[in-house]
């Protein structure tokens, strides 16, 4: 009887399959919903918010991915297949004549590290979809929900839904994903670039001094537009409203409501960033320590460009697609689209919907989307603007999370089929020839931190705006209202999704900065060695992915950024490196394996 063969992946994947799925994770019509707040937020109480840098973290963070995609698309050259860095790292020192008895412990060390990235970062995705469904649930049903402080154990559930959903759909096999990835990423660049468009429109339309009909002032309780002035209670600054918690207008002396008028402050009393007075404000430094403590978060918003390279198993031609589509998908996501939206939404800034503004929302591109809608379609019909932007982002959410699941999976079954990791691991299914046993268990792990990164999704700085009064008006309920301490108590604790992300972003530097070591490595002294492509561009990537890690450390320490989120980030991730540390030595004792090879 013939002995059966294991299941193998199939090369199905040319050129566009292979950008799409990277498209897909680099996902702008997502991010740019959903990172707005974490980096409006980025800043100690008392001190300057970070917020004015946003634009130029970005271009520092996507400097710093260029460098990396370019030593990720040399060094796939040289060794297609599946398990990116993990797998580069063993054959990189395997064709060294010296250095090969470190293969086995480097690509441990990468594979490990790398966990801390794909693991985590699944899970800040599913967190996010639970704070935008709980916004668009807020906004769509007020009396169940607030849509600018959606409830804890509402976001959980969806996040742990979500993340069981995705799953099902990444555990159909490659194929099925790709399909997937390529509509939606036709469908979230055209709705961002719409949504870019109209924000610089308004501000061109409204110069400072506006008044008039689409002279809006935003409230963030109701999620409605008001081109009257609002009255202020003068005793404690707060907004008066009326039974059914609208803003109750300021009035002239003839009883009429004082017309809101449009201004462009830069700062208020404590330097916190309001608007941008001009356009060369936002692509303005202002300060470099900012740049810094805005890239660290920006990362996020850029990774995934790598994910192609865990796909040379199933691409038809890797040695020379996934260079292009690990470059491509950076680029046209990137510049085309972060830049630019980035630019649009930072210029759109206004009295009426200020920084501040955004900080206190769970959605502050969700804000802008009701504001530039009520302006286009007249007021009050914002919303359905918002809402079909909404289906765009919902869709987005869904592409890349599954991309990051496909990613983390498959770089998993490669630790697992190496016998690095748990054996099960390593088995692709039958029918689907994917990576199941990995993909279910990432599923729980994404479930567990989405519900870990938001239970304080407003703690820290975002608590400034929510004070004990807002979260007494807050709808009672489980869903709703449950979950949410005192203000004092959640400005005393960390921002949990800030801290998921920073740790996740911290593996990401963590591989990048390994990868960028791998490609100077794997390329010394070959005959197609090239000074620029194999050391001075890796050799920056490398240079800039370990300062942003040192930053974790320098940042607090110096009084620069927030503090708890960082040293909390950097604590689980010594954590992790830790108990990979352990598991390496105690697994090698077990299975009769020499941490250092004695051959090739």
């Amino acid at each position: 009887m013939a002995e059966e063969k294991a299941p193998q992946m199939n090369a199905t994947l040319g050129l566009t399959g292979l950008t799409s799925n990277a498209m897909a994770l680099i996902a702008p019509g997502a991010f740019l919903w959903l990172t707005f707040a974490i980096q409006a937020n980025t800043a100690v109480a008392g001190q300057p918010s970070t917020a004015p840098a946003m634009w130029w973290g970005i271009v520092l963070a996507l400097l710093l991915c260029l460098a990396t995609a370019v030593a990720y698309a040399e060094i796939s050259k040289l060794y297609p297949g599946t398990g990116s860095s993990y797998y580069y790292a063993e054959q990189a020192l395997l064709s060294k004549e010296k250095a090969f008895k470190y293969a086995r412990l480097a690509k441990f060390i990468v594979g490990w590290g790398s966990h801390l990235y794909y693991w985590v970062y699944p899970g800040v995705m599913v967190a996010t979809t639970g704070i935008f469904v709980g916004y668009v649930v807020g906004f769509l049903y007020p009396s169940f929900m607030s849509g600018g402080n959606p409830g804890p154990v509402f976001m959980a559930l969806v996040a742990i839904v979500f993340s069981f959903f995705v799953a099902w759909i990444a555990q159909k096999g490659v194929g099925a994903s790709t399909a997937v990835n390529l509509g939606i990423n036709v469908v979230q660049i055209s709705a961002l670039i719409l949504f870019s468009f109209l924000a610089l429109a308004y501000r061109a339309n409204h110069p400072a001094g506006t008044t008039g009909p689409t002279a809006f002032q935003y409230d963030v309780q109701t999620l409605q537009t008001y081109n009257y002035q609002f009255k202020i209670d003068p005793k404690d600054g707060s907004t008066v409203r009326d039974a059914a918690g609208n803003p109750v207008p300021l009035l002239d002396v003839s009883g009429k409501p004082v017309p809101y008028v449009i201004t462009y402050p830069e700062s208020d009393s404590s330097g916190n960033i309001l608007t941008h007075t001009s356009a060369k404000s936002v692509v303005a430094p202002h300060k470099f320590s900012w740049v810094f403590i805005q890239c660290t978060v920006a990362i996020l918003i850029l990774v995934g460009f790598e994910s192609v390279t865990t796909m040379g198993g199933e691409a038809r031609n890797p040695t020379k697609h996934i260079p292009i589509a690990v470059i491509a998908s950076l680029l046209i996501q990137g510049v085309l689209c972060y830049l630019i939206e980035y630019f649009a939404a930072n210029y759109f800034l206004n009295s009426g919907y200020s920084m501040q503004s955004a900080t206190g929302s769970s959605a502050p591109i969700g804000d802008m989307m009701i504001i530039v809608g009520d302006a286009l379609l007249g007021q009050g019909h914002g919303k359905y603007f918002m809402e079909a932007e909404a289906v765009t982002v919902f869709l987005a959410l869904i592409g890349t999370t599954l991309a990051c699941m496909n990613t983390g999976a498959r770089v998993t079954y490669a630790m697992g089929k190496d016998d690095e990791a748990p054996e099960h691991f390593g088995i692709l299914h039958a029918k689907s020839l994917s990576p199941r046993a990995a993909i279910w268990t990432l599923a729980v792990i994404s479930a567990v931190i989405g519900v870990i990164a938001v239970s304080l999704v407003f703690g820290d700085a975002a608590a400034a705006t929510v004070t004990d009064a807002t979260i007494a008006a807050l709808p009672h309920g489980i869903f709703s209202s449950f979950g949410y301490p005192s203000h004092a108590t959640l400005a005393a604790l960390p921002n949990s999704l800030l801290t998921v992300t920073l740790t996740s972003n911290f593996g990401t530097f963590i591989l990048y900065a390994l990868s960028c070591f791998l490609c100077i490595v794997a390329y010394h002294k070959r005959d197609d060695y090239n000074v620029v492509l194999h050391l001075l561009i890796p050799g920056f990537g490398l240079v800039a992915n370990l300062a942003c890690m040192a930053f974790y450390l320098i940042g607090p320490f110096f009084n620069l950024g927030t503090k708890m989120e960082p040293l909390l980030a950097l604590g689980i991730s010594a954590v992790w490196g830790i108990y990979g540390g352990i598991y390496f030595l105690r697994s090698s004792k077990s299975k009769g394996k020499d941490v250092l090879l004695t051959s090739r």
